[in-house]
């Protein structure tokens, strides 16, 4: 009786425990409901959690904003061959930590290091040894990248790794740009390399130097962007809200630069850089007639495809550095000699020597050649000739020479830092010194600008690099022109009389530029050896220390093409500099001679007529299509011209025209029989002409009035 109570007080004991515990389970899982409800509620009322919107957040969750990248725009050369356009390069990585396994729980890291470097030591430029190191770092380290030589890999190295089929081995992808023809123009050209756009969060391509840096605006398009919201297979919802905004390419640039040309000029500076190692050289093919660069390098160089040679050579010397030019200088003397009538060809000098103010000045061979007419003076290069002939003009006059010649003048040819250079006269020994080069600053481009003058009848051309920008539709945004520097800076005559002395000094025994003659080739030269200034002052001694130059144009007579090189002190002096240097001459003249044939039978000029046209009208209509007019006669309207409708003739030909009215008498000097002839049948004058060859001599006084009865005697040779 008594266990059965006991048992009976145990049975209630444990039903009371049950109803306890189920007691509290009910009363936790109402307040866990209670939670949930009021968490609920409050999140429909307030929308947000810790301040962030949940709409937003949710939306954000299917919502993909993605950059649409554009292209960077392409660098043509003169017919359309590729010298820079856009293109991708891969860094390669190595995961190492072995908690990252992919959805299907395959290794992700770096299973087998030896196996991994063995294999890719065949396809980087990395030893197995070096690469086992990088795999194994000192310190902890998620993944890892192998230095320059794991960067800028191309797509089919990085196939060749893929192929191998390495664990842990990655990859990402870096816009990049494609130079194929690798050092070519290199510092004209310049480069563009990526940059992280921390606005944008992505990585854009910036030019640097030469015209990647100088256009990069224009080259650079404008990246697109794309907004959707996608389901969870990342298509996008139909009814979804969406934006699209296309990307811009960048525009494409035509340069002037001839490819053949071009790389041909490359192996020619490359043979002389490695046989003679001169610390600088420049060489620049021009069409003297557009103003258009055809082919421009320098060594030292770089290749921009492997960026090797490039921590040393950032400088482009073309444009960025300025130096004393030397005898090639002399050309600018000359002329402004001749155009001011000081320079009589049969005077005489004493060469050798000559004191301005207790300071002498001396002949490059320093005794001189005795008493010598100035019509040896230039082809000589005599420094004494010279000084003699700038002298007469007068530190004012020589002064506004230069300003005419834009010497201290930046050209703004279209490359990035194009250094002014310098002039500084301040007294008569000042003056006499940079009638040769010494004492005044230019840049290559600036030289090249002085000499299309003499192409262009003293017109100086501005040396242009781009022949015309193109949209990414192929639309021609813009087209660039030949653009004259300034007015005349000396007349036809000038130029004429210039290029015959340059032509002594490849043909006369007496010519400083014998070496450069190529017989059959009608070529006018000049040389140059300038002094090197020291970095403590005074001048560099020494065989080896010298700016060494020569510039010459094709043909002689109507020049087309100009070439001018330049070599610094060249630290092998196995053979004379004249000779170093003719070795890039005299090819770059044979190549560019074929091209003058060519270009002037495809360039000829179909004569207008003008008849009954206002003077001005018809001078400004001739002139633009590149001819030489000569105006005869005070009238308003031509009445008649030397050269008949129709008829093809060469760029800067000379077209006479006749107004009527009084009839002054022209400066014939240098003109052809058939120009006098044509001159004496429009304007009725009666002209005897003596000799063949061209006019030297003339009886009349130029600009003296004539009539119907007047005679001009007139002496060719």
């Amino acid at each position: 009786m008594m266990n059965n109570k006991k048992i009976v007080r145990k049975v209630s004991k444990s039903h009371v425990n049950r109803n306890v515990v189920g007691r509290l389970l009910q009363i936790s899982m109402a307040f866990v409901f209670l939670l949930f409800v009021g968490r609920f509620l409050y999140l429909s009322i307030s929308k947000t959690i810790a301040g962030e919107n949940i709409s937003e957040r949710v939306s954000n969750l299917y919502k993909r904003d993605e950059i649409l990248k554009s292209v960077r725009g392409a660098i043509y050369d003169n017919s359309g061959n590729v010298i820079a356009e856009d293109s991708h390069s891969f860094t390669l990585y190595a995961i190492l930590d072995k908690s990252s396994l992919d959805y299907k729980g395959k290794p992700m890291y770096v299973v087998d290091k030896e196996k991994t470097a063995e294999k890719l030591s065949t396809v980087i430029p990395l030893s197995e040894k070096k690469i086992l190191k990088y795999l194994h770092p000192k310190h902890k380290a998620y993944q890892v990248e192998f230095g320059t030589a794991g960067s800028g890999i191309s797509l089919a190295t990085k196939k060749k790794i893929m192929a191998m089929h390495l664990p842990g081995i990655h990859f990402d992808e870096t816009p990049s740009r494609l130079y194929p023809n690798g050092r070519f123009a290199s510092h004209i050209i310049g480069i563009a390399q990526p940059f992280n756009d921390k606005k944008t969060h992505s990585i854009n391509l910036i030019g640097t130097m030469g015209i990647e840096k100088y256009f990069n605006k224009v080259l650079s398009g404008k990246d697109g962007r794309r907004i959707a919201l996608v389901d969870a297979g990342e298509y996008q919802l139909p009814g979804g809200q969406h934006s699209y905004k296309a990307p811009i390419n960048g525009n494409n640039i035509y340069l002037t630069i001839d490819s053949q040309l071009q790389i041909y000029l490359e192996n020619l500076l490359d043979a002389v850089q490695n046989k003679y190692k001169p610390k600088a050289l420049t060489a620049i093919v021009e069409d003297v007639k557009t103003g258009k660069i055809m082919a421009a390098s320098q060594r030292p160089t770089f290749d921009p495809a492997t960026r090797k040679g490039l921590n040393d050579n950032w400088r482009n010397i073309l444009v960025q550095d300025s130096y004393e030019p030397g005898s090639v200088f002399k050309i600018l003397s000359i002329t402004a000699a001749i155009q001011e009538g000081k320079y009589n060809p049969k005077e005489y000098y004493r060469s050798g020597s000559i004191t301005f103010n207790g300071s002498t000045i001396h002949d490059w061979n320093y005794t001189g050649w005795g008493a010598i007419p100035f019509e040896q003076a230039f082809p000589r290069s005599s420094n004494v000739g010279m000084s003699i002939l700038v002298n007469r003009l007068g530190r004012h006059t020589w002064r506004r020479y230069l300003d005419n010649y834009h010497i201290g003048k930046k050209t703004n040819i279209t490359l990035p830092d194009e250094n002014s250079g310098l002039i500084n006269i301040h007294s008569q020994i000042d003056q006499a010194v940079t009638s040769f080069g010494q004492g005044i600053n230019v840049n290559a481009m600036q030289m090249m600008q002085v000499y299309s003058a003499l192409a262009n009848s003293g017109q100086m051309l501005k040396p242009q690099l781009v022949e015309k920008i193109v949209s990414s539709s192929g639309k021609v945004i813009k087209r660039y022109k030949k653009i004259k520097v300034g007015k005349p800076v000396y007349s036809q005559e000038t130029a004429q009389t210039t290029l015959k002395l340059m032509r002594d000094v490849v043909e006369k025994e007496y010519g400083t530029g014998m070496t450069y003659k190529i017989p059959g080739k009608s070529i006018a030269v000049k040389t140059g050896t300038a002094q090197i200034a020291g970095i403590h002052g005074g001048y560099l001694k020494g065989d080896r220390n010298y700016l060494f130059s020569v510039v010459g144009l094709t043909p002689a007579d109507n020049p087309r093409y100009c070439i001018y090189i330049t070599m610094k002190q060249p630290q092998i002096m196995s053979d004379p500099p004249e000779t170093i240097m003719s070795l890039i001459f005299k090819p770059l003249i044979n190549r560019v001679s074929v091209s003058s044939k060519v270009d002037m039978m495809d360039e000829q000029i179909t004569i207008p007529s003008v008849k009954g046209q206002s003077r001005e009208q018809a001078v400004r209509l001739l002139e633009k299509m590149g001819l030489y007019v000569e105006t005869i006669g005070s009238g308003h309207k031509v009445e008649a011209q030397s050269i008949l409708e129709n008829t093809k003739v060469n760029p800067n030909s000379k077209i006479i025209i006749f107004t009527g009215g009084i009839i002054r008498c022209p400066n014939m000097k240098g003109w052809t029989i058939k120009q006098v002839t044509q001159f004496a049948n429009i304007s009725k004058v009666k002209v005897e002409v003596l000799g063949k060859g061209k006019v030297y001599k003339q009886s009349r006084i130029p600009r003296s009035i004539l009539n119907r009865n007047s005679k001009v005697k007139v002496e060719l040779r």
